[in-house]
């Protein structure tokens, strides 16, 4: 019986200038879009063995939402999203290669749970494809 980990380190988020900077350069950078949410992603060979492979950066614009909480309301669901769905990446991650993901809210509305869950799990579907 495999017992899956579900937790959400602070080695898996994109906390670097350096490395968002990277990922938002022209060169390598893809984008998927699946309404409300953008996912930008950006595959690498993984130079850094003991790091994890996978690494996720979540934005929210103030533009979006004015209020801290409903920015934060946004952001956990996206991230409960990405906790209940990463299997997805890490059953076809090849050996040493390293992924970024971006996602980014494009709308002023709240959307259920659900929908947000249904778009996120679309979204790494279809980057999981791009990685075989």
């Amino acid at each position: 019986m495999k017992i899956t980990d579900y937790s959400f380190k602070k080695c898996e988020r994109i906390v670097s200038q350096k490395e968002i900077d990277l990922l938002f350069s022209d060169k390598g950078s893809h984008s998927l879009v699946a309404f409300p949410v953008r996912a930008v992603y950006r595959i690498t060979s993984n130079i850094k063995p003991q790091t994890s492979n996978i690494k996720l950066l979540l934005s929210v614009p103030k533009k979006r939402f004015k209020h801290a909480v409903d920015r934060n309301r946004v952001k956990r669901q996206l991230r409960e999203a990405y906790r209940h769905h990463r299997h997805l990446l890490t059953d076809s991650m090849a050996e040493g290669l390293s992924l970024s993901i971006a996602f980014i809210w494009l709308t002023d509305a709240h959307f259920p749970s659900e929908t947000v869950d249904h778009r996120v799990s679309s979204l790494l579907r279809r980057i999981a494809a791009k990685l075989h």
